[in-house]
């Protein structure tokens, strides 16, 4: 991510995880600028995920919409 003011909001999560191989990879969450959520996954990979990275990501999850929300409130758009 880009240096950026504290005042702004965060759009862009990584969670760690493994490949089927068990090497290292992130799967990364980021919201579009229409105010979409995107979940980029390793490219050509699987991404395998234990319980403790399943939280993380459902928490990426459920901050970038949180972040859609608060976009949309700040500009009056759904």
């Amino acid at each position: 991510m880009t240096a950026r003011d504290d005042s702004a909001v965060r759009n862009e999560w990584t969670v760690g995880c493994r490949d089927l191989a068990g090497r290292r990879r992130a799967v990364t969450v980021f919201v579009s600028s229409d105010d979409k959520v995107v979940l980029v996954a390793p490219p050509g990979e699987a991404a395998v995920l234990g319980p403790l990275e399943v939280g993380r990501l459902r928490a990426a999850l459920r901050d970038a919409v949180a972040a859609t929300a608060t976009s949309a409130r700040r500009t009056g758009t759904d």
